[in-house]
């Protein structure tokens, strides 16, 4: 009975963490990069494509066939997510414009299956 309800602890807990995750991503708008390079300050976006180069400890330069842009990903948003330059990964985040460019600060990410 003990094993039943320790399982049945972890399962609702998993759950609720998987569909808070999804109802706070449901605010991203999905966008090309080029669209993202347009977009307001502060506006989250979801943009797709690869990471091509590290520019600093935590900023990347990051392309999709429309153009490329720089992220700005911190340490702990990787959560253990290998990647090279060849991994499609998704990063979820606010446009942070400013005076001579724009820049996306990540909240999300995660490595897209192609």
């Amino acid at each position: 009975m003990k094993k039943l309800t320790v399982l049945l602890l972890i399962c609702t807990i998993a759950t609720g963490v998987s569909f808070a995750e999804h109802c706070q991503l449901k605010n991203y708008k999905k966008a090309s990069i080029a669209e993202a390079l347009k977009m307001n300050n502060d506006e989250r976006v979801t943009i797709e494509g690869t990471i091509t180069n590290k520019i600093s400890n935590d900023k990347y330069t990051f392309k999709d066939s429309t153009g490329t842009m720089t992220v700005d990903i911190d340490n702990d948003k990787w959560a253990g997510i290998p990647s090279n330059t060849k991994d499609v990964l998704e990063m979820s985040g606010e446009i942070d414009k400013k005076q001579n460019s724009t820049e996306l600060d990540v909240d999300y990410i995660k490595k897209v299956a192609k």
